[in-house]
């Protein structure tokens, strides 16, 4: 998710990743390292064993140019994408065509979705935020999330901090999260893209 000034590289004015301004820049000139432009398998698998016949609720934040909102919208589960950059909500929306309509431009950060989410799905969403926006991202999972619900996906570990994507550490990350969730699976994934290859982690944190 880094941009090093490079010849015949993109040129960005915006250096603020709070502002959609910052994601609109990179969406606009398809500048999008982060885009794995395929469905992960550590987020196949943890679909197909989810347990019982109905279908979770489930909220992408941050959404960026998710391919995993298609599988839910053609599984026929529930899920709203949000994200607060305009250009980033058109470029999922194109991807999406007949099922835009499940994507939403919103600040997760004050958003209330239109149903009680059974999971939220975290996919270079922490990692795009700040260290300063941590204790928002967590205070918001927990409101947003019931007891029992979970937030699982991938977290990208191993600090950064001057530079995209903000990796965090394991004990902080474990710091942040425990007052509010309890850690139910834990395990190594493979096919990462290079940005964040040996660094992730696919983790599911259940409400407690």
């Amino acid at each position: 998710m880094s941009d090093p000034a490079r010849p015949g590289g993109p040129n960005f004015e915006n250096r603020d990743p709070n502002s959609p301004g910052f994601w609109d820049e990179r969406f606009d000139q398809r500048f999008t390292p982060w885009d794995q432009a395929g469905v992960p398998d550590a987020f196949r698998d943890f679909v197909a064993a989810w347990p019982g016949d109905k279908p979770p609720n489930v909220l992408i934040p941050g959404c960026g140019s998710t391919y995993e909102a298609l599988d839910f919208a053609q599984r026929g589960w529930p899920v709203r994408v949000i994200d607060f950059s305009p250009s980033a909500v058109a470029s999922v929306q194109a991807q999406l065509r007949v099922h835009a309509s499940i994507v939403e431009q919103a600040d997760f950060f004050g958003y209330k979705p239109p149903f009680a989410p059974d999971w939220i799905y975290e996919r270079a969403f922490l990692c795009a935020l700040p260290r300063n926006r941590r204790l928002d991202y967590v205070a918001q999972m927990a409101h947003l999330l019931a007891p029992e619900a979970l937030l699982g996906g991938f977290f990208f570990i191993g600090a950064t901090p001057k530079k995209l994507p903000f990796g965090i550490d394991r004990p902080e990350l474990d710091a942040l999260l425990t007052p509010h969730f309890s850690l139910v699976d834990n395990r190594e994934v493979s096919g990462s893209i290079p940005v964040f290859a040996g660094r992730e982690r696919w983790m599911t944190w259940r409400r407690t």
